[in-house]
């Protein structure tokens, strides 16, 4: 993991949760993050180990998404020689690397329930059996996990471990969303624009133009704060006249008039609620038959509306309310009304 601890932000809610942060990390006891992807989940991490007495130990990264099932439990709790085939030799797992220290688990809710049962076992007694061992072996090991799941949901709906969720959720740091962070933007655009323009060696940096800082701010950034690094870099290396603000900017670079068309039609999905029958391949007549609350249905109806509306416009919910013929503040409300993500 990048060892990079520097939080840019001065909203209530961004400073709230960096601080909770820091009370959490002086304890020896397991922290989830829970936050949209790009809402800086592996800073927490790396601010709850930094600040801790564990702070000169190891500090090990294991992204639970990024290997088949087959091999996690293999990477988290090691194994023996001959073990499985291909385990030519035997192995430590990231639990007895980052002894004394501690374990970051990011995407922990993609992790398979016979991992779950088995880390169960080591948060409960400090243990570790390598796959092919028949002896365990103790490890003294914190356990920050991140997730951008549900996961109280998921032990309802029986995909993941109640009893693990208990032992895990001592703290439970929740990120805001960049939406919801008010006046980070400008705060964030500043920080990146400026380290970009130093990166390519502009003499001085120019910001951006009027125009072009309001389309940032209006926008809903729904990858955040990696998301927002990327436009602001990306706007600066593009630009060609360093001594002038910068006008132009590009949220979806993959926008291209020579963009392959997909090989199989997407189907849209249908909205949530009452009218989900509308959006099928039914009968008109018969889905309206079907509904039984006319206000539930006109509202999930609106909901899904303005919700294909903001993902047509990128999030730019000042274009979104010109597409849809409203005011901005009328967006603003009928966002807040449908839970559409206004901060």
């Amino acid at each position: 993991m990048e060892k990079n601890t520097q939080f840019v932000g001065q909203s209530f809610a961004f400073l709230d949760a960096v601080e909770q942060a820091g009370r959490a990390a002086e304890l020896n006891r397991p922290v989830l993050v829970i936050g949209e992807r790009g809402t800086g989940k592996e800073l927490i991490a790396e601010r709850l180990h930094h600040l801790s007495p564990r702070w000169g130990e190891p500090l090990i990264v294991m992204n639970c998404a990024a290997l088949p099932e087959t091999l996690i439990e293999a990477e988290l709790f090691g194994h023996e020689q001959g073990a499985f085939t291909g385990a030519n030799r035997a192995r430590p797992g990231r639990f007895e690397e980052a002894d004394g220290g501690t374990l970051f688990l990011d995407e922990l809710g993609t992790l398979s329930m016979a991992a779950q049962e088995r880390l169960l076992r080591v948060v409960e007694y400090g243990e570790v059996t390598r796959i092919g061992a028949s002896k365990p072996v103790r490890v003294d090991v914190r356990i920050v996990a991140a997730t951008n799941d549900d996961l109280p949901a998921a032990a309802d709906a029986g995909r993941f471990r109640p009893d693990l969720l208990d032992r895990l959720s001592f703290e439970v740091i929740t990120l805001p969303p960049l939406r919801a962070r008010e006046g980070d933007v400008p705060v964030l655009v500043d920080h990146f624009g400026r380290r970009m323009a130093a990166e390519i060696n502009w003499p001085q940096w120019p910001g951006f133009d009027a125009a072009t800082m309001a389309e940032l701010e209006g926008y809903g950034w729904p990858g955040n704060v990696r998301e927002l690094r990327n436009v602001v870099e990306r706007a600066v290396y593009r630009w060609d006249a360093p001594g002038r603000p910068i006008s132009k900017i590009t949220f979806d670079p993959f926008a291209s008039p020579w963009k392959p068309k997909p090989l199989m039609p997407t189907p849209a999905a249908p909205c949530d609620g009452p009218v989900a029958a509308v959006a099928s391949s039914a009968p008109v007549t018969a889905a309206l038959e079907e509904i039984s609350d006319l206000r539930a249905a006109v509202d999930a109806h609106e909901a899904g509306i303005i919700r294909a509306a903001l993902d047509r416009y990128r999030y730019n919910q000042r274009a979104t309310a010109k597409g849809l013929g409203l005011t901005y503040d009328q967006l603003r409300h009928c966002m807040k009304k449908h839970g559409l993500g206004v901060g």
